[in-house]
């Protein structure tokens, strides 16, 4: 049995017997509010957390939040859920007190099982330790502008998620390309982040894991 540790924050026991079936190689626990899972969190806090919205006692998941952020600031937090909007969606994924990934209701246990293990492999506290030892080895001039150009592709991907999700079809690359005075395959790699981090469905570039080709 695997022993990372995963906690669940959902109320409906039926949604809880399917994590338990599709997830059965992880030590789980279970909250069914955010006011319980906060006084949980604290005695074992989990590997990663898996949040559904509409809780017990009329609580919502993402005004816990900022909370569970505070307690576990490295802990990649999957939202699971069928009642948010797009919008919900995309103020969950941005800002500093954001979730790592947001899957939808009924949920896709493969697409589940992938998200987590992404999760655990490139989250948490590995994310951080890469983080220091990519500073420790960079130590460059240029620090400024490698930090000017990660904050560029931050701001155009959260750019991108918006109109992908006004629009009904798919991304017109060559246009967004434009738009952000970027080559295409910029734009296709951003595509293909976004969906590997669960930000974008795969429907929006369905050839996201064929390699970016070079112009």
């Amino acid at each position: 049995m695997n022993t990372t540790h995963i906690m669940i924050i959902e109320d409906d026991d039926l949604q809880y017997e399917i994590y338990e079936e599709s997830l059965g190689q992880y030590r789980l626990t279970r909250a069914t509010s955010g006011s319980d899972a906060l006084k949980k969190i604290s005695a074992d806090p989990p590997a990663v957390l898996i949040l559904d919205h509409v809780l017990d006692e009329g609580e919502l998941g993402l005004n816990f939040l900022p909370e569970f952020k505070q307690l576990l600031p490295h802990v990649p937090i999957i939202i699971v859920s069928g009642a948010l909007e797009v919008r919900q969606q995309m103020s969950a994924l941005q800002g500093p007190r954001r979730a790592h990934y947001c899957l939808p209701k009924p949920v896709d246990v493969r697409e589940l099982k992938r998200t987590i293990a992404i999760a655990i492999e490139e989250c948490g506290d590995i994310e951080v330790v890469r983080q220091f030892e990519a500073l420790e080895r960079s130590r460059r001039v240029d620090a400024a502008e490698l930090l000017s150009r990660s904050t560029d592709r931050l701001s155009r991907q959260n750019r991108i998620i918006e109109i992908v999700g006004k629009s009904a079809g798919r991304p017109n690359i060559s246009a967004l390309a434009r738009e952000f005075k970027v080559a295409r395959r910029t734009i296709i790699r951003d595509l293909q982040e976004l969906i590997r981090r669960g930000q974008l469905k795969p429907e929006a570039y369905p050839e996201w894991e064929t390699p970016c080709p070079e112009e």
